[in-house]
């Protein structure tokens, strides 16, 4: 670091912010297969049927964005973007059907599966959603993975640690899917920001939405698999 503004106005700005090359794209490739393996293990009264409906158009999707970027996140277009959020709607409708289900089930007395049986589907329905938003906060962060590798905006839509402090990060740190990943889990499970800052009304108001349906799968999933061991 330097004190001199001369020298300061000639470093170099920090990767989030110029153009580089884009993110690998097997990181959330495989985030999304992992969900459809999961969906496919669900019990079929929670699930969409028939019960390999959506996982497939899950697929699909997923196969289209691979074709458009098969190795490195740096070809946008409207379509392509599309399709990238399409996919996340399209798993996260799928799940909130599944929680919508579980819930209800919860609620009205039918859920009778041993407490090991239902708290392995609530996680799994947990860690779905977690998964979801983590999609989310990557396509909708400054654009997209593609609209950040070209730097096409300047200001974020969340605030990581690196983009404060530059100076404790390497020059060449960016925000990937795995970092959107962490912000996600960390949401799901302190109910609220830790070091990741929502600075946009729109990401404010994802992760509201993303800890309350944390919350309530939580706490009615453990309540019921306490009240089955008792």
């Amino acid at each position: 670091m330097t004190d001199d503004p001369r020298e300061t106005e000639h470093l170099p700005a920090p990767a989030w912010r110029r153009v580089t090359r884009g993110e690998p794209r097997w990181t959330s490739t495989a985030a999304v297969v992992a969900v459809v393996v999961i969906q496919l293990t669900l019990p079929s009264r929670l699930v969409v049927h028939p019960q390999w409906l959506m996982p497939a158009v899950e697929l699909a999707l997923l196969v289209a964005l691979v074709a458009s970027n098969p190795h490195r996140i740096e070809r946008g277009s409207r379509t392509i973007r599309a399709l990238e959020i399409g996919l996340a709607l399209v798993i996260g409708g799928a799940n909130a059907y599944s929680a919508v289900r579980l819930v209800a089930d919860l609620i009205g007395g039918t859920e009778t599966s041993a407490a090991g049986a239902l708290l392995l589907t609530g996680g799994a329905i947990w860690l779905t959603n977690t998964v979801i938003f983590a999609l989310l906060y990557w396509e909708l962060d400054r654009g997209g993975p593609a609209a950040r590798s070209q730097g096409e905006r300047d200001v974020p839509d969340f605030l990581f640690v690196q983009m404060q402090s530059p100076e404790l990060a390497p020059p060449h740190w960016e925000p990937a899917f795995f970092d959107y990943f962490y912000l996600s889990f960390t949401n799901s499970t302190a109910f609220s920001p830790t070091d990741v800052m929502p600075m946009t009304r729109w990401a404010k108001a994802l992760m509201l939405a993303q800890s309350a349906v944390s919350l309530l799968t939580v706490v009615l999933v453990v309540a019921r698999a306490v009240n089955i061991l008792g």
